[in-house]
């Protein structure tokens, strides 16, 4: 077996554990116990995993938030066509009230809405500023706007959503895993749980990169989302353990 074949079965092995001994891995693929050591460091010069006494764990909050002009340029096409499907449900109520998480998902959206009666509700600088751009109703909600996400948060923010009823919610996240829905920041974590709280139905917009990713704050657990939007690299395994838990799962 070549190393880079035996390494993508550690981080198989890491993800399901969660821990693995270099003992363990040593029995596994019958090898010296030196070989696993290289293969470890290895892996976590990569940060895929973190080092530890005898073996390593899963590298579970350590994922490095991208600011969104990355997000803007990543993973286009499939954010496109899960934007698209996310219209094509908003059509069956066009009356209904949207609240708008930040984010380069969403964002895709925007183009493909249309005039309503309600206003469009987000926190999303970059998502208010190109529904103002279109002639959309725009309410912004107050707070500080992140540099990182463009993302209004805050005290202000969150005592705001919890003043609206809005029909639907759209959010996005950093990571979907059974340990919920998970973002990097525990003050944009707050804004989603209130969004969360706040919507009569609640959707998830996600590429499927985001499966099996746990980053540091979860802002809703599986049984507080109706349905998430995803494109079709979502695994069977996945969508059966979101499904299992009460979500619709559409792949885009």
């Amino acid at each position: 077996m070549y190393a880079e074949q035996r390494q993508r079965k550690i981080l198989d092995i890491l993800e399901d554990s969660g821990r693995v001994s270099v003992s363990d891995l040593t029995e596994e693929f019958d090898v010296a116990s030196e070989t696993i050591r290289r293969d470890l460091d290895h892996l976590a010069e990569l940060s895929l995993l973190l080092r530890v006494h005898g073996g390593a764990i899963a590298q579970r909050t350590g994922v490095v938030e991208p600011d969104l002009p990355t997000k803007l340029h990543t993973n286009v096409p499939a954010k496109r066509g899960i934007a698209q499907a996310v219209a094509s449900l908003l059509t069956r109520n066009p009356r209904a009230s949207l609240l708008l998480d930040a984010g380069s998902t969403t964002g895709e959206l925007i183009p493909l809405l249309h005039e309503s009666e309600a206003p469009i509700i987000t926190n999303g600088l970059d998502v208010a500023q190109s529904a103002v751009e279109r002639g959309l109703t725009v309410q912004f909600l107050p707070g500080r706007v992140r540099g990182t996400t463009r993302a209004a948060v805050g005290a202000s923010t969150v005592a705001t959503l919890a003043s609206l009823h809005p029909d639907i919610a759209v959010l996005g996240c950093n990571g979907m895993s059974e340990a919920g829905f998970t973002t990097p920041d525990p003050e944009e974590a707050a804004v989603k749980r209130a969004m969360v709280q706040a919507a009569s139905y609640r959707i998830v917009v996600a590429d499927s990169s985001k499966a099996g990713v746990t980053t540091l704050v979860a802002f809703a657990g599986l049984e507080d989302i109706d349905l998430l939007v995803t494109d079709s690299g979502l695994s069977d395994t996945w969508a059966k353990s979101f499904e299992s838990n009460g979500i619709e799962v559409v792949r885009a």
